[in-house]
């Protein structure tokens, strides 16, 4: 199969036109020869996204997400390959749920989809899970996702497991007897009535991992940071050469505690939304370099989930169609940060952390891109989601960045070029 994408802005080439034959980026051949001529209609193209922390729900909870539905929305949000996090049901803890999973991706055919591995067994912090098996089965790292790993001794233990098979542990921050809010502790909470979430729940909890991290001289990537204490600690850290890594989403950069002064749960997900302080920290650790990768948390939940009293609802929202457009409108337009930077966050550091080799577009790479419209204003529409879950504080946002074309190992993902 050969494919030729001409009239495109390529990322960091003055090329405008990319040649793909059997899956790979290949040298330019003759139109004649083409199975097909895509015609790119002046877009700009990038490598294909990674997002490395995603929830996809199946096995299990289908009935919120299945890897199909999930896979098929990472494919529209520009995404190539994703993360999935194994608070499953059954936990993927095993090498079985990890074939299973991959599996499924496969025959799905929208996406690559990496498993993320339980780091201790049913995520319930008593014993290490089967990661040795699992590695070899595919995952690329351990987890224990929303639960956090409490101990710090089982902590020690699973850094120090991990890094004998080379991958990473992803930490989800925080200590739970600080963190049995619904939302961030501060005024709005108390002025609205709901039992807030301190930010010292999440910022104990990274000292602790970089601590541990220093000490073993092992890796640690910490999950959605938040806080204006977390991208401090981490920044300084890093500064004295520990092996620590992280991630934050767009809804930190975006929103506040304030959009749950109305109580819509849509706005309710852990951590929290902090205050505009915590906001602009998030901001500045990603211009200068502290926070690694952008990602989406995508939670996808059944409206029944979410459409409850605040405090009783699910945490968690849908991103992975939002993600690259929220970014590029709120960092890149606004002058914070570069193209070349929003890359390194949603592409080339996500893929480097878990060694996936991915963002490649030289010739023999696999073909992985999609095609974004930066200079035209859409709409985003909550109902035009392929994911199930509706679960979005960002319908109806103004955005620029929208996904036109997605392609994945030479084939066609996603398309809204016609």
């Amino acid at each position: 199969m050969k494919t030729i994408l001409k009239n495109v802005k390529i990322f960091n080439s003055d090329k405008t036109e990319i040649y793909i034959e059997d899956g790979k980026f290949s040298e330019a051949f003759d139109e004649s020869s083409a199975d097909e001529v895509i015609d790119g209609k002046g877009n700009n193209v990038f490598p294909g996204l990674v997002d490395m922390h995603v929830h996809l729900r199946e096995p299990g909870y289908e009935y919120r997400e299945t890897i199909a539905t999930g896979t098929a929305a990472a494919a529209r949000g520009g995404f190539t390959a994703v993360c999935s996090m194994p608070n499953t049901f059954p936990v993927c803890d095993n090498a079985a749920v990890v074939q299973g999973i991959l599996k499924k991706a496969q025959e799905a055919g929208n996406c690559r989809v990496y498993p993320i591995g339980a780091a201790t067994k049913d995520i319930e912090d008593t014993c290490l899970a089967e990661i040795g098996l699992m590695k070899e089965a595919g995952i690329v790292a351990v987890s224990d996702d929303g639960k956090p790993i409490p101990t710090a001794g089982m902590m020690r233990k699973v850094l120090e497991y991990a890094s004998d098979f080379d991958i990473p542990v992803l930490n989800h921050c925080e200590e739970k007897s600080l963190g049995e809010g619904a939302m961030n502790e501060g005024i709005v909470s108390t002025s609205i009535g709901i039992r807030g979430c301190s930010t010292a729940a999440e910022d104990i909890m990274i000292a602790r991992d970089i601590i541990l991290a220093e000490y073993l001289g092992v890796p640690v990537h910490i999950c959605h940071v938040s806080t204006k204490g977390g991208v401090r600690m981490i920044r300084d850290a890093k500064a004295r050469g520990v092996k620590v890594t992280c991630e934050t989403c767009p809804h930190y950069f975006t929103l506040t505690d304030s959009a749950c002064e109305n109580y819509d749960t849509n706005f309710k997900m852990h951590p929290p939304l902090r205050t505009e302080e915590h906001r602009l920290a998030i901001i500045e650790g990603i211009k200068d370099g502290t926070i690694d990768c952008i990602v989406t948390d995508h939670a996808p939940h059944h409206q029944d989930e979410k459409e409850v009293e605040f405090s009783h609802a699910n945490n968690g929202i849908v991103g992975l169609e939002s993600s690259f457009a929220l970014s590029y409108t709120y960092l890149v337009k606004t002058g914070v940060i570069g193209l070349d930077r929003l890359m390194d966050l949603m592409c080339y550091n996500p893929s480097k952390i878990l060694k996936l080799g991915r963002g490649g577009m030289a010739v023999g790479d696999d073909a992985d891109l999609t095609v974004m419209d930066l200079d035209n204003e859409f709409v985003f529409e909550k109902d035009k989601m392929l994911t199930k879950g509706r679960n979005t504080p960002f319908d109806g946002w103004k955005l620029y960045g929208e996904t036109m074309l997605t392609i994945m190992g030479g084939k066609k993902t996603y398309e809204k070029l016609c």
